[in-house]
């Protein structure tokens, strides 16, 4: 199964952001508007018949047969612009007849595809597909549930951008109950739903269907996505599984990290009992929107001025108003606390706590690549 195209697998075309969406359906659209080529092609034909009509028979100028034939087709009934025989009144009495006969017939087409409602729903996917395609480093949520409106509700109240992949039918209805801002119908784990998704600029994939088999799928079919992208940065894959068993499996596949609802709400269970007041205090300060403190891992690129550095190098606790609470390695080893004269490698992650703006402001001290001014004297 291949994702991408000629044009796809060019290096330009790993990074360059798209514009359109990848999967067109105007294809789609037109076949759905087929049927109204014959009414089409029925109202030129009668235009042209009626046009030489008046010109031979009552030798009517072509700008003033054409005119005379128009409104007497469409039954507005203007009158004569020029007298008319007795056989070009008869030929207007069966032009008249033939225009009601065709806008009855075209109006019968018309409310037969909204009844349908095939034309609307492509029109509607088309401007969603369109919308899509801008976003960047979103997640792609797979499989509705009420695992997914939670999740949802976290990501809108961190303004993270997120789409949402189910084969419900009524999706539409459901992205409206649950206030999902992005959404594709159909089966996740397939090529078509990849693509229209925009997976290619996503940051991440979750998958929270309730059977093992889905998880499995989405995860493999999205780990050969990224290897046919051939992206330096793997996407983050997130699954959900209902024991451990299932959990190893996706792990070993290539999930980065797998939930079990029912241990997650022991240990949560199980922290609250024995530390309630802390607690509480965490869950004001990590789960509740606009909250004081937050807490964020940032990666250190490979051309970060602060590669090989020592950590009290960096002055983050004096310029941004943060603390480092916990460095990881390129091999994933973790840190906590650490002191100043860590070293910081390449591909490294600092675990940083401190207000929103300080965050910020830290991400783009972390993410230049030369040494700050302020700090070449210090």
């Amino acid at each position: 199964m291949s994702f991408l195209t000629k044009k796809d697998r060019s290096p330009r075309g790993w990074f360059a952001k798209p514009t359109t969406p990848k999967v067109n359906i105007d294809n789609q659209i037109y076949e759905q508007l087929k049927p109204l080529r014959l009414p089409l092609i029925l109202l030129v034909v009668i235009m042209m018949i009626g046009t030489l009509g008046y010109v031979i028979i009552d030798g009517f100028p072509l700008i003033d047969a054409m005119y005379q034939a128009g409104f007497t087709f469409t039954t507005v009934g203007y009158g004569e612009i020029n007298h008319i025989s007795a056989a070009g009144r008869f030929f207007t009495i069966i032009l008249i007849i033939l225009g009601f006969a065709v806008f009855s017939f075209s109006i019968g087409i018309l409310i037969e595809m909204i009844n349908k409602g095939t034309l609307t729903k492509l029109i509607k996917e088309r401007r969603m597909l369109h919308k899509i395609a801008r976003l960047k480093n979103h997640f792609v949520i797979c499989h509705h549930n009420s695992f997914t409106i939670e999740l949802a509700k976290q990501f809108r109240q961190n303004h993270v951008p997120f789409v949402v992949v189910d084969n419900s039918p009524d999706l539409e209805q459901i992205a409206k109950q649950n206030l999902y801002p992005y959404y594709v119908q159909g089966e996740p784990h397939t090529e078509l739903s990849i693509l229209k998704s925009s997976l290619s600029s996503a940051k991440g994939i979750v998958t929270l269907s309730e059977n093992i088999a889905d998880n499995i799928a989405q995860v493999v079919t999205t780990r050969l996505y990224e290897k046919e992208l051939g992206l330096k940065r793997a996407f983050f894959i997130m699954s959900h599984a209902s024991n451990d068993s299932d959990a190893e499996k996706l792990k070993k596949l290539g999930a980065d990290s797998v939930v079990s609802p029912s241990k997650l709400v022991a240990q949560r269970l199980g922290a609250i009992s024995l530390h309630p007041d802390m607690q509480n205090m965490m869950e004001s300060l990590l789960s509740k929107k606009d909250t004081p403190i937050n807490i964020e891992e940032v990666d250190v690129a490979e051309f970060s001025w602060l590669v090989f550095k020592k950590l009290k190098e960096a002055r983050l606790r004096d310029i941004t108003n943060v603390s480092v609470i916990g460095i990881s390695d390129v091999n994933g080893k973790f840190w906590p606390m650490p002191n100043g004269e860590t070293l910081i490698g390449t591909n490294a992650k600092l675990l940083i706590v401190g207000t929103s703006e300080g965050i910020i402001n830290a991400k783009r001290l972390i993410r230049r690549k030369t040494k700050p001014e302020e700090l070449k004297y210090v």
